[in-house]
């Protein structure tokens, strides 16, 4: 099992967030994310949202430090990116008005 978080750096809702990511599965993730106690709302398309004070505790629990860019190219390279706008794999493109 691995599982990657990027430094807390992403700011939003006054805090500062990491993002979680496996390179194997999204069942991993979750699976992870539940034992860490990240609520299943923290979760985004591909990533959880880990708060800058939960950081550690998802490093301690085996999540290995990566910087951003390695963490997406680790992402796109398991076929496990999910970009805003576009389906998960499998899934029907529902036209919005943006796209």
């Amino acid at each position: 099992m691995t599982l990657y978080i990027d430094p807390p750096t992403w700011p939003g809702h006054g805090r500062l967030w990491s993002h979680l990511v496996s390179d194997v599965s999204f069942e991993e993730l979750h699976a992870f994310a539940a034992a860490i106690g990240c609520p299943p709302r923290a979760f985004e398309r591909d990533h959880y949202d880990v708060p800058e004070a939960h950081y550690a505790d998802a490093v301690r629990a085996g999540a290995r430090e990566i910087g951003s860019k390695e963490l997406v190219r680790r992402l796109t390279a398991a076929g496990l990116r999910r970009p805003k706008g576009r389906p998960a794999p499998g899934q029907p493109h529902v036209p919005t008005r943006s796209s």
